[in-house]
């Protein structure tokens, strides 16, 4: 695979950091993005090779935080050709007691999960010297169908309506970048995850499974695949695609 220039947001946490190892392990340089220090540190020290890390700080959520950054990458010695929107924030996904979801909950994670990365696509696609030729949306398939409440002993505060929400919106934002950009010759896609496991409870994780054609959730082995697969020259007549990889579950 060709090597390429990567900005991975959210590069701290779980999915960010498989991301991160295995993109850095295929030769990849990896502009990597995280909130604090410490996580960035932690993302160091949780990869093998850190030759071709670059770790930014940022927080999206912060006022003008994207007129920053987007300085700081036109320093950088190479721009990314390839973005991997991620950025995610376990705060915004807290329920109130009654069930409700705050507005600034809700507008906090419908901008993490569709502002951010329309600005940021958009950003980057007109820096002066601009290289980009792929984004890849990470979505889950809460965008694509809705929650089951089966799944949860309290679906109403264990499964936020506004990150489902949020992620839809983010499938329908691949859509239109993708028609946007075409004739600039830059692919827009969306990996739409199902549940993986590692940060869940076996009781949760067994009811998943019952629930799932293929009987299990995602291991951090089936995240890469799919990036590999849109980085790679075998996805190039593909864009505006909500590739779903959910060993089934959407199916049923």
């Amino acid at each position: 695979m060709e090597s390429r220039v990567v900005l991975l947001t959210g590069a701290t946490g779980k999915l960010g950091r498989q991301l991160t190892a295995h993109l850095l392990g295929q030769g990849h340089r990896v502009i990597a993005t995280g909130r604090s220090p410490e996580s960035l540190t932690a993302l160091q020290h949780f990869v093998d090779n850190t030759e071709n890390l670059i770790s930014l700080q940022v927080d999206f959520l912060a006022d003008d935080t994207l007129t920053v950054f987007l300085e700081d990458l036109s320093q950088l010695s190479s721009a990314p050709d390839v973005i991997i929107n991620n950025a995610r924030s376990i705060d915004t996904l807290s329920i109130n007691e009654d069930g409700t979801v705050s507005r600034q909950n809700f507008l906090d994670e419908f901008l993490l999960d569709v502002v951010i990365p329309y600005e940021l696509t958009m950003g980057i696609h007109q820096l002066k010297l601009s290289r980009l030729r792929s984004v890849v949306n990470i979505g889950s398939i809460y965008g694509v169908v809705a929650a089951n409440p089966s799944l949860y002993e309290d679906p109403v505060h264990d499964s936020p309506i506004h990150y489902s929400v949020a992620k839809a919106a983010l499938a329908h934002l691949t859509r239109e970048l993708a028609v946007r950009l075409a004739p600039q010759d830059i692919q827009v896609n969306c990996v739409a995850y199902g549940g993986v496991e590692g940060r869940v409870d076996k009781k949760f994780q067994d009811q998943y499974a019952r629930l799932c054609p293929q009987g299990r959730m995602l291991s951090e082995l089936d995240i890469t695949g799919p990036i590999d697969f849109l980085l790679s020259a075998s996805s190039t007549a593909m864009t505006g695609q909500v590739l779903v990889v959910d060993g089934g579950w959407s199916v049923w």
